[in-house]
């Protein structure tokens, strides 16, 4: 499973950079593609997936912990604080390169393209519901790599990162941004929880003389 997220992540950032991002166009025009008159039912869900990525991103590591913690299983507890931490490195990240990117929200640029079911204080690069999600997709799939955690956690996200862009409130390259800064956290974060846990059961050098006094006499 990690090798399969290093390849997600890897091809994610090629793709990032060989997007023609001079040509705002290509953003623009897919986006209104996929924002354009859509069946009432496709903008319900849009609108029902896109509510789940704060809830589900909330409620899996708190299920997770409290399941621990009743089953007095340290593992999970472990995985729960992962997952956790995992959401709180993408959440800093996404904020930080919001005000650091300062873009404005299609519709705000475009109004008479597209059309936006809410509007949104906050800039629009990356997505913080796609890299929510994916961060959250991305901590499971590691934690518990298993065809039926994988395939439907990314289904939400992917479904979560269409969602965005259908109800209007993000480019295409936001999304993509977003899922880069949702898989690299948990990733990232993935490799300096095994870093920290392997350094724990180190075993630690014995002092003979743990007092300094001991050794001088």
């Amino acid at each position: 499973m990690c090798k399969f997220t290093t390849i997600i992540l890897y091809e994610s950032i090629l793709l990032a950079f060989y997007m023609p991002i001079k040509s705002q166009n290509f953003d623009i025009e897919l986006l209104q593609k996929l924002n354009s008159e859509s069946p009432k039912e496709l903008r319900n869900y849009s609108v029902f997936i896109s509510g789940t990525a704060n809830v589900i991103a909330i409620s899996t590591p708190l299920v997770i912990g409290i399941t621990g913690f009743i089953q007095k299983n340290d593992q999970l507890k472990k995985d729960a604080l992962y997952i956790g931490t995992s959401i709180g490195f993408e959440s800093i990240l996404t904020f930080g390169m919001k005000k650091s990117f300062h873009r404005d929200r299609p519709y705000i640029t475009y109004p008479d393209l597209i059309s936006p079911y809410e509007t949104l204080s906050s800039y629009s690069f990356p997505s913080g519901h796609t890299s929510m999600a994916f961060a959250n997709a991305t901590a499971l799939s590691l934690k518990y790599p298993k065809w039926y955690v994988i395939v439907p956690s990314y289904f939400w996200a992917c479904s979560v990162g269409y969602s965005r862009m259908n109800l209007g409130v993000h480019y295409p390259s936001d999304v993509l941004g977003g899922a880069i800064v949702g898989i690299g956290s948990a990733f990232i974060n993935y490799k300096l929880n095994e870093w920290w846990w392997k350094k724990q059961k180190e075993p630690k050098p014995v002092d003979f003389f743990p007092d300094a006094s001991l050794k001088q006499k």
